[in-house]
């Protein structure tokens, strides 16, 4: 039996290596008996999946195992999308959920995504407690065939897709985006996002082509189902070939967004952030606090200075942002990899939500993608994001680690450096305003070196000395 790990956002394995039936039924004990513990294992849970190979399965042996311990349970009839799932805990009054996903990891990937009663990620002190009460053997591991629980009536089978629509023509108006008249590319990465912009927006004038829009667990044509280069690539090809206005561009289980411009450009995920706050700022009206993780960007602290809102930066991923969001009612919370969660929903990334805001942004100004950046940069000013993930033997860790915690740099890439913030890795801050950050991931044997620049000609030279401080060149 394999120690169970919480990351930056759940458990994830390798298919058939770790992450195996035997050790999800241990992990659903554990938080079986975590809800117990916590008091809150008689609402229920909902549990939901993604396309990936065996998700389906392994969403039914967490069912068993809830089952088993009297818990109730809410099954998707489907693989749904991760907000969806997370809607469904508010709107069934659950105390959590489950979700089977490894999001966006490569094929050979699994995991096992938990949320809290109010569809958000779990803090990381509860994590840990999560961690502690997962049994080291299956004896200790309680479990009811998914027959026998369905029959009575301890797990029901549901569609989660009617009320998290009713809840999404609660917070925007879908009609102008029908009549807008667009010509959209969304590309499903084979993932839980397939038919779901074709259905909300279908009816009228706006024409939705899907690509990547059916299930095949080993995602052909990109690495993995991240929304990122140069997984995007063929996506954007197809975009430009329709001469589409726009391209949404989902993830494999809807969470995350990335965004094509008019022209097949893509439009990194700072960007994307710096654009949407725009969008509630400015366009909207409305005021509250943004949160943002220490690896995204410094124009929403530009903008918050502008339109007088506070700021709050936090570790990498939505364990901490989720927290932060309830904590000061934020208006949007955000990570560098293409997540967005938004007030009056679930703390939760919601990248249909997400889509939807964005094209409701190029309704309002009548303006195309290139030109809102454009719009952006008056305001701000331009700026310049690049990300390179470097994997790495795991003997190197402590060495890279000690690397990374010892650089006292003056200047970087021929930019003083103003102050060194250990947030979540190193971030070291720049004179122009921009940063270096190098840090572990949360889920992968892989040190990530990021960077935001004022200055497009410095991008490599950032990235470059990031690599030599961790010692990888």
């Amino acid at each position: 039996m394999i120690e169970i790990k919480f990351g930056t956002d759940g458990w994830r394995g390798r298919i058939a290596a770790d992450y195996t039936f035997d050790n999800v039924r241990r992990c659903a004990q554990g938080f079986a008996n975590y809800l117990g513990q916590q008091g809150i294992a008689e609402k229920g849970v909902v549990i939901g999946y993604d396309k990936r190979f065996l998700a389906d399965k392994f969403a039914a042996t967490a069912a068993e195992v809830m089952a088993g311990n009297g818990i109730r349970v809410w099954l998707t009839d489907r693989a749904t999308p991760t907000p969806t799932i997370s809607y469904s805990v508010v709107d069934k009054q659950a105390g959590a959920a489950i979700n089977i996903t490894a999001s966006h990891n490569p094929p050979e990937d699994c995991g096992f995504k938990v949320r809290d009663g109010g569809g958000g990620a779990i803090a990381p002190n509860n994590l840990k407690k999560i961690e502690a009460l997962i049994p080291q053997d299956l004896p200790e591991v309680r479990s009811r065939k998914l027959e026998d629980a369905r029959s009575d009536g301890l797990v029901t089978v549901f569609d989660a897709g009617p009320a998290y629509v009713r809840q999404i023509n609660k917070l925007i108006d879908l009609q102008p985006l029908r009549d807008a008249g667009f010509n959209i590319l969304v590309d499903c990465m084979w993932g839980n996002g397939a038919g779901w912009f074709t259905s909300l927006l279908g009816g009228s004038k706006t024409t939705v082509h899907e690509v990547h829009n059916y299930r095949n667990p080993i995602f052909p044509d990109m690495i993995r189902p991240e929304p990122i280069p140069p997984n995007v690539d063929q996506g954007l090809r197809i975009a430009s070939e329709l001469k589409t206005d726009v391209a949404i561009i989902n993830d494999g289980d809807a969470d995350r967004v990335g965004f094509g411009d008019e022209n097949g450009q893509f439009i990194d995920q700072l960007r994307a952030f710096g654009l949407l706050g725009y969008y509630f700022l400015e366009l909207r009206k409305d005021r509250g606090p943004i949160v943002k993780t220490i690896s995204t960007t410094k124009m929403l602290n530009k903008l918050g200075a502008i339109y007088g809102v506070p700021i709050y930066e936090t570790g990498v991923g939505f364990k901490y942002i989720a927290p932060k969001m309830v904590e000061v009612d934020a208006l949007i919370g955000g990570e560098e990899s293409g997540g967005y969660a938004f007030r009056g929903h679930v703390p939760e990334r919601d990248g249909i939500l997400a889509g939807l805001y964005f094209l409701d942004m190029m309704v309002r100004t009548g303006l195309k993608p290139s030109q809102l950046l454009d719009r952006l940069f008056e305001l701000v000013g331009p700026h310049f994001y690049k990300r390179i993930d470097s994997y790495f033997d795991h003997d190197r860790q402590a060495e890279i680690q000690l690397n990374v915690a010892n650089a006292k740099p003056i200047q970087i890439a021929g930019l003083k450096v103003t102050d060194i913030v250990t947030t979540d890795g190193h971030q070291f801050i720049m004179e122009d305003g921009g940063w270096l950050l190098v840090r572990f991931s949360g889920t992968e044997p892989i040190i990530r070196v990021y960077c935001e620049t004022t200055i497009e000609t410095k991008e490599d030279d950032i990235l470059e000395a990031g690599l030599k401080i961790a010692g990888l060149k």
